[in-house]
């Protein structure tokens, strides 16, 4: 019986196109929290003075526990009208205010008491928790991954070259993809600190892979 194989074709002047592939690994620095602040009250002024309050004690809590303020960015402010839906025709009953926030911190000691004390200032809405690598760190890891890329790629071509009998010309052509796996937003985890202790959230960044795949062209002698 004919046995199923995989051919090649090469033809003299063809290019011949290889890839490689560079992965490395970071530790995030920067994590990003969303916290937002929800009110109701009677009056649209009853709710805002609300949130106005619990927003100013907020911002004033994170400034004093050292987070700067181009870290602490408001994100939104709404006003909802509630309606008395059993009553016709419908009329509004109350507000609904809320404001958002989106908070980076750049020391990770800090973040399980940031939680802690922005619950304790009035935030009881709680967002995911991102991880993420500063822009300079980034730049020295994707030139990395670049670079294992590209050995990788040559070693390929050498090999295939060597394999085939024939000669390698110079690069014509080189491109790339990149690709960042940033560790996925993680629920807080209670954990039991001993009788009579406060519980923190335990939050642990993980890892973030950077890769980078390079595919080069070769003229073919």
């Amino acid at each position: 019986p004919k046995l199923p194989i995989s051919v090649t074709t090469q033809e003299k002047g063809t290019p011949m196109v290889v890839s490689g592939t560079g992965k490395v690994t970071a530790i995030p620095d920067i994590a990003t929290i969303s916290l937002g602040i929800v009110e109701s009250g009677y009056s649209l002024k009853e709710a805002q003075t609300q949130v106005n309050t619990k927003s100013k004690s907020l911002t004033d809590t994170l400034k004093k526990m050292g987070i700067g303020e181009k870290d602490i960015k408001t994100t939104s402010y709404n006003v909802y009208p509630e309606y008395d839906y059993n009553s016709t025709p419908q009329k509004i009953k109350g507000y609904r205010v809320s404001i958002d926030y989106t908070i980076k911190i750049r020391d990770f000691d800090k973040i399980n008491d940031v939680l802690v004390k922005a619950t304790e200032a009035g935030v009881n809405n709680i967002g995911g928790i991102n991880f993420e690598v500063n822009e300079e760190t980034k730049k020295e890891k994707l030139q990395e991954a670049r670079e294992e890329a590209v050995k990788e790629a040559k070693e390929k071509a050498q090999g295939l070259a060597k394999a085939a009998g024939i000669s390698l010309g110079k690069i014509i052509n080189i491109s790339e993809s990149q690709g960042i796996d940033y560790p996925r937003p993680m629920a807080l985890k209670e954990i039991a600190i001993g009788a009579g202790e406060e519980i923190k959230p335990d939050i642990q960044p993980g890892e973030t892979e950077i890769s980078v795949s390079v595919s080069l062209t070769y003229e073919i002698r």
